[in-house]
């Protein structure tokens, strides 16, 4: 457990120096009239995930955290196997983007992962899944004015946006 928590912090440390350096190729300050530059939220978002790394690090120097002081195995077996149904989940849901959109994908990953994983009621499932793509669709395209794909879902949205732009 150890040596794992120093491991990730570094790796998750050197991949945060990365994105600030790629999001640092783009304006990072604020843009007159505009608001946020647009490497703005990546930069300073890798920027707070590079001092928790820092701190992590400073943490298990210290032997102040759990982790820090444990000689336990990192993962079971089981939690492996968990780790890798997610993964194959969530591949299958950023592949059925193209086709299906981004908003029918997160729901169908939500409803395979709350129910199936979770074991959580269809009460729960059903309204999680009906929520988080709505949630999604007003961050994303209401406040941030950013279109995700909508694949063969796209008609269903021509209502939405009249209302919206007129």
């Amino acid at each position: 457990m150890r040596v794992a928590e120093l491991l990730m912090a570094i790796f998750l440390g050197l991949l945060a120096v990365a994105f600030m350096v790629k999001s640092a190729q783009l304006d990072i300050g604020w843009v007159d009239g505009e608001g946020p530059g647009p490497g703005a939220f990546p930069f300073w978002l890798a920027a707070g995930m590079l001092l928790c790394c820092i701190w992590i690090a400073v943490r298990w120097v210290l032997r102040s955290s759990l982790p820090a002081k444990s000689t336990e195995v990192f993962m079971e077996k089981a939690a492996l196997h968990t780790i890798l149904v997610v993964a194959v989940a969530l591949t299958a849901m950023v592949g059925l983007v193209h086709w299906v959109g981004m908003y029918v994908s997160i729901s169908l990953f939500l409803l395979f992962y709350l129910r199936v994983l979770g074991k959580h009621s269809w009460a729960l499932t059903l309204s999680i899944a009906a929520v988080a793509p709505v949630a999604t669709f007003v961050f994303f395209e209401g406040l941030l004015t950013k279109t995700l794909p909508k694949g063969i879902t796209e008609p269903w949205f021509e209502p939405i946006y009249r209302l919206m732009y007129g």
